[in-house]
């Protein structure tokens, strides 16, 4: 299993959204490095749900259901969207500021490459969030 990251304003398409719905396309990815990480995804991989803009914190877990398929939205017929199920909510979120002052935590891409919508994570990075997630 691999594990990644996922960002959506919540004003487009929020956490909670994602949770009513219970499976959804991830789609409108038109970033070349970010889509990438998306043909890279496999059924059963988990994703933490990151809402930027405003908000900029990890608020729960999606699990990639469906792999790579063309992004119905792409007129251009270039891009990727895979299909997310809800997986669970974090009682603590994990904001970008209890990220970066976490050392342990530097060399994400969420710390490395803020703009990235998409990106993977190292087992080891996913753990120390999820407690960060789960703890207060």
């Amino acid at each position: 299993m691999h594990y990644w990251l996922v960002k959506s304003e919540p004003e487009t398409w929020s956490f909670e959204e994602q949770k009513k719905k219970g499976v959804e396309m991830w789609d409108g990815v038109r970033n070349y490095q970010a889509a990438n990480n998306l043909k890279n995804m496999k059924v059963g991989d988990l994703a933490f749900f990151y809402h930027s803009g405003k908000e900029k914190q990890i608020v729960g877990i999606v699990q990639c259901v469906k792999t790579a398929y063309i992004d119905p939205t792409d007129p251009t017929g270039k891009f990727v969207a895979v299909d997310f199920a809800f997986q669970e909510q974090l009682p603590n979120p994990v904001t970008l500021q209890k990220i970066k002052r976490d050392p342990r935590l530097s060399d994400i891409a969420l710390v490395r490459q803020s703009r990235l919508s998409v990106m993977p994570l190292e087992s080891n990075d996913w753990d120390i969030i999820y407690k960060l997630g789960k703890n207060a």
